[in-house]
């Protein structure tokens, strides 16, 4: 049993993946001795204003428990899609809350089944769309069944204060933003972290208008299946790919349609999710980030600078948060996590990178509970308005405003020779060309494997450095440190001999052969007793695909006019970093990244349900002269 309340590892066939709201087994009864000593679980089908009830499990803080606070308490409560598991007011859970901190303080905790989702009624909705004004008991969302649920506890659960606090990871992040609109006075403090905000727009679903092919397959496939509620849950079979390989699994599979073969009709959100492949009504109606308005309660907005699946949805819920709300105290952590890692393990490594500290525990303890007992108890701290770990430096950095005030804009031009630099380049004619073959695409690993594999966000990058089919740009060594703060900006200026492509774009930190000080290999450790030489390593901080049809539109995409040279900007999620001294900046730019997101035949089609001879090779021209300079811009914060 996982450290994290309602956590599990769920071990998807195409990511690996942990959610909030899902356990794998029964906490034995040594693991659940403290919950089941100081609260008393009590189980409710609460009734919403249309007549639907949803299921509750309370757990109250029994009397003389907590001899320090003997209360009143406040709640603290998720809603989820994924079960409240253990079911039955004779079974407890292993432990409650967020973190260690909150069972031990004294809380009455509360988890809850949403609409249509095992012992709740209703019918389920993917991402529910907010209705902004409801005109009868029949129109309900999260916000009103939040406020429904709210009203039945505070009259029935003895020894409350009358304060509410709500969070949740993922889903139930989603939950969590969606619960405080037109929030219940009662409510206080909210906490979404790593939130599903607009799941076309960079969150799990489409990223740049290429679809992740990988992990929504992986995803999709074996979840949400229709059910008949109430309903207790039943294991879920994650699928059989065959073959340790996804990428030859999802090579021969042809078009993404063509997987519908393996599901056997049974996964109709899949079915949404590659069908959808514009910015229509569906997508726009479930953005919550339009809807942010008339929050009255504390908002902490947490992310981490390396979640694979939803990197954008806290920056797009904090500018919401602030901009509708703008009297509403609201914090953003960023912190250098994977999804859900700061609840779960200590954060002081992803794959071969070291940040030196435990940065996940020092998230629990000193800024996500002190957060809750401030606004909850009276107690905590209030926080700045960004809270973010630095990597490079390996330190936490606070700021009044993100992205940071004095950030100066910079471009990073390409030049010809694969040099990189600041300086704009001055030559009438000057490009590089490559030639993108959609079915021998760049993969996204270096490796065999069959999984989204979690660290792919930090791994050296050296394995496609050399494949003809990726342009490679670098700067000199660094003279001294430099600190980007902020968003990333791509502006290319490219032709294509296709009527559409893919330009993905990734920024690297590239490690010296030798430290600058010492003359000696950097970055020395041991992984699994053998050596590992972090000298020449390439690491991976940002990368993002763009479609080159949605250039001017994601609703309404355009073909690309062979040979014709063509603007394409687009903005990749924020980060805090420093290329330390010594080190070098680089820039990939490539046309396939398989099968993290799907192909692009490179010709003008309706992609999911491509045919084989849609699928060309295309010659991909990227400029760098004078009147048409391609580069990344990126802000820069002044070094002290």
């Amino acid at each position: 049993m996982l450290t994290l309340r309602r956590f599990v590892c769920v071990i998807f066939a195409a990511q690996i993946l942990v959610l909030p709201g899902l356990r794998s087994q029964q906490p034995t009864p040594q693991a659940d001795e403290f919950v089941r000593a100081h609260y008393t679980k009590y189980e409710y089908r609460i009734p919403m204003r249309d007549g639907v009830r949803l299921f509750t499990a309370v757990y109250v803080p029994k009397a003389s428990a907590f001899p320090q606070d003997p209360g009143p308490y406040p709640f603290l409560m998720e809603r989820t899609p994924y079960n409240v598991e253990p079911y039955g007011e004779d079974r407890y859970p292993a432990q409650l809350g967020p973190s260690d901190e909150f069972e031990k303080s004294g809380y009455i905790f509360v988890y809850q089944d949403v609409r249509g989702r095992w012992m709740s009624e209703g019918t389920f909705v993917e991402m529910r769309p907010h209705i902004d004004e409801k005109k009868s008991p029949q129109d309900v969302d999260d916000s009103s069944d939040t406020y429904d649920t709210i009203e039945f506890l505070l009259k029935r659960v003895p020894n409350n204060n009358g304060k509410v606090g709500i969070w949740g990871i993922s889903y139930p992040g989603f939950y969590t933003s969606a619960s405080i609109i037109d929030s219940h006075p009662a409510i206080a403090a909210a906490s979404p972290q790593a939130p599903m905000t607009d799941l076309f727009l960079g969150d799990d679903s489409y990223h740049g208008g290429a679809f992740m092919l990988a992990a929504g397959f992986g995803f999709y496939a074996p979840f949400f299946h229709p059910q008949q509620n109430p309903v207790l849950p039943t294991p879920e079979k994650p699928f059989d790919f065959g073959t340790p390989d996804n990428y030859k699994f999802f090579l021969q599979a042809g078009n993404v349609a063509s997987l519908d073969k393996y599901l056997d009709g049974a996964a109709w959100m899949w079915d949404d999710q590659y069908k959808h492949d514009t910015y229509d009504d569906y997508w726009q109606s479930r953005d919550l980030s339009r809807h942010m308005k008339n929050i009255k309660c504390a908002v902490l907005v947490v992310g981490g600078w390396y979640d694979a699946e939803d990197l954008e949805g806290p920056y797009r819920t904090f500018y919401a948060v602030r901009k509708f709300n703008p009297e509403t105290p609201a914090t953003l952590v960023e912190g250098p996590w994977v999804h859900g890692g700061w609840a779960r393990n200590d954060g002081d490594h992803l794959g071969d990178v070291q940040f030196n500290a435990k940065t996940s525990l020092y998230f629990r303890a000193d800024i996500q509970f002190p957060f809750f007992e401030h606004y909850l108890k009276g107690a905590g701290k209030t926080l700045p308005t960004a809270i973010v770990f630095e990597t490079g430096t390996n330190v936490w950095r606070r700021y009044d405003e993100w992205p940071p005030k004095n950030a100066v804009a910079k471009t990073l031009y390409f030049h010809a020779g694969g040099k990189l630099s600041f300086d704009r380049p001055g030559e009438t004619a000057s490009s590089d060309e490559y030639l993108s073959d959609p079915n021998h695409p760049v993969p996204f690993v270096g490796s065999t494997t069959d999984t989204v594999p979690q660290r792919y966000m930090v791994d050296d990058q050296r394995f496609t450095s050399y494949r003809p089919d990726v342009l490679v740009y670098e700067t000199d060594p660094l003279t001294e440190d430099m600190t980007i703060a902020g968003p990333i900006s791509p502006h290319l200026k490219v032709a294509s001999s296709g009527t559409d492509s893919d330009f993905d774009v990734k920024l690297i930190d590239v490690y010296p052969d030798e430290d600058p000080d010492t003359g000696t290999a950097p970055n020395k450790r041991v992984i699994d007793a053998l050596p590992l030489h972090m000298g020449g390593y390439e690491q991976l901080l940002r990368g993002e695909p763009f479609r080159a049809k949605f250039r001017a539109s994601w609703e309404k995409p355009e073909p690309l006019v062979p040979g014709k040279e063509t603007d394409l900007d687009f903005t990749m999620p924020d980060l805090d970093h420093t290329f330390r001294r010594g080190h070098r900046i680089m820039i990939q730019v490539e046309s396939s990244w398989f099968p993290l997101t799907d192909r692009n035949p490179q010709t003008f089609t309706d992609i999911p349900y491509a045919r084989p001879e849609d699928f060309k090779k295309a010659t991909e021209t990227v400029f760098h002269q004078k009147d048409a300079a391609s580069g990344v811009e990126v802000l820069v914060l002044p070094q002290p």
